[in-house]
């Protein structure tokens, strides 16, 4: 299913920048942020924190059918993620000279955002629809049986 391809690939990138502001939040934070105060890692261990969060919550739903009604909240929650994290990037681009892995990050989140809503406001892919509804009535017609003696 594309869905569950697109969670798992967003559950890696969470699960990875979550892991990375939980253990080195204070070699991190300060090199990308030049005026981050020494003391300030526990902001990104508290936002690692939420980012593996998010990912364990996107772990458990990675075959779920996403899209319009279905996974609404696994959608809507990173839909909301992706968007104000995408948009606050390109606002902090705007006011300084980025680097290249700043650009990397906003694209990810500009790609999941877009991705996210989409999925959220038209449903789900024509192809995961047709498998889970082969799969329902695969499983309906195994129930369905009568077992002769």
């Amino acid at each position: 299913m594309i869905s569950a391809r697109i969670t798992r690939a967003n559950t890696a990138v969470l699960a990875l920048a979550g892991l990375v502001l939980l253990f080195a939040a204070d070699n991190i934070l300060p090199s990308i942020i030049s005026s981050f105060p020494a003391d300030g890692y526990w902001f990104g261990q508290m936002l690692g924190a939420a980012l593996l969060g998010l990912a364990n919550f996107n772990y458990f739903n990675r075959t779920a059918l996403l899209g319009g009604i279905y996974g609404r909240a696994v959608t809507a929650s990173n839909s909301t993620f992706y968007v104000v994290a995408a948009l606050s990037l390109v606002r902090q681009a705007t006011r300084t000279s980025p680097s290249p892995g700043f650009w990397v990050v906003t694209a990810i989140c500009l790609s999941f955002a877009a991705t996210y809503s989409w999925l959220l406001y038209r449903g789900p892919f024509e192809s995961d629809l047709s498998k889970q509804r082969g799969s329902a009535a695969l499983a309906s017609a195994e129930t369905n049986t009568t077992i002769k003696p």
